[in-house]
């Protein structure tokens, strides 16, 4: 219900905002309407691009964030690494480490390896000026279990994976609208359905298992729905704003353990179902750009408390570099 809402309110922003930008048009002299080439930009904190890159031509943007909620925060990196295979063709990947820091525990013994992303994304449509056909893509991304998620022992802190094999269907979407004041707003809308497979777990993991547990977790799919707005002040400075939501089904725990105090009645049964999660986000932030292929984007992602989900802040810097 949350998500059919969500996209609701997109589309009543791009049916808004279209016609507001229709009647600016009409209001605001051609000549002084701020040119796509007059607008650099980084992208914002959450969106991906449904843009493709030129072939031969490749992108690079590190993100390093900190997660903090009630007694603990997550320090962690991703790096966006693609390239143009063809003109209406990317692929790519993104490898991500962290470290965690839980209170009145051990923090993790070091930074590690969390899974990883490959990608491969076709740009269906392309925008342009006086048309309202967006740019669209699709987008297939599968994230291979690299992160270390069992066998933790007294340091759970060190789990930075899932254990699963995830495939990652998207549609990106990304228009343009020319306001009142003739300067650019950028806008993009994404969907996104991940499929993931099932975890061998081994003892302490993080999915809360104990240390003689042995069996399998079950995630369901995942639902997620972002929005962005850009506003292009300058040509170098932006100011950004994601809007995101994610659903996520039950998690499903089977297997057995065998109490460490009482070994002779043999294992016990565990069957157990986290309850699906729900979370809404947004993220504002800044751009800035030195060069039209090189800059930088300051944000910070707040996380309200939600259905089975923590409440969380999370500060981060990107660059961003295309060539």
């Amino acid at each position: 219900m949350i998500c059919r809402l969500f996209a609701i309110v997109g589309l009543l922003i791009f049916t808004f905002v279209g016609e507001g930008s229709r009647l600016s048009a009409q209001e605001t002299p051609p000549s002084i309407h701020q040119s796509l080439e007059d607008a650099w930009w980084t992208g914002p904190m959450l969106a991906p691009s449904a843009a493709t890159l030129p072939k031969g031509h490749f992108l690079i943007e590190p993100y390093l964030y900190d997660v903090r909620a009630a007694g603990s925060h997550s320090i962690g990196s991703l790096t966006y690494a693609l390239y143009g295979l063809a003109d209406r063709f990317t692929v790519g990947m993104i490898p991500t480490v962290g470290y965690n820091v839980v209170n009145k525990r051990p923090t993790s013994a070091g930074i590690g390896l969390g899974d990883i992303s490959l990608q491969a994304q076709y740009r269906l449509t392309q925008f342009r000026p006086g048309r309202w056909i967006p740019t669209t893509s699709i987008n297939l991304q599968e994230t291979f279990p690299t992160g270390k998620y069992d066998r933790l022992g007294d340091r759970p802190t060190d789990g930075l994976g899932s254990g699963v094999y995830v495939t990652t269907v998207s549609i990106y979407s990304q228009t343009y609208f020319w306001l009142p004041n003739g300067r650019i707003l950028r806008l993009r809308f994404n969907l996104s359905e991940g499929f993931p497979g099932r975890a061998k777990i081994e003892g302490v993991s993080v999915y809360g298992t104990s240390t003689t547990f042995q069996g399998r977790a079950n995630p369901s799919k995942s639902l997620t729905a972002n929005a962005s707005w850009e506003y292009s002040v300058t040509r170098r400075w932006v100011l950004a704003l994601d809007a995101t939501y994610r659903h996520e089904g039950n998690t499903v725990l089977n297997g057995y353990e065998v109490p460490a105090s009482n070994p002779v009645f043999g294992p016990t049964t565990v069957r157990s179902a986290s309850g699906s999660k729900d979370a809404l986000g947004f993220a504002p932030a800044v751009e800035y750009s030195w060069k039209p292929n090189l800059g930088i984007l300051l944000g910070v992602r707040v996380v309200p408390p939600g259905h089975n989900t923590n409440a969380s802040v999370t500060p981060a810097i990107a660059v961003n570099f295309v060539h």
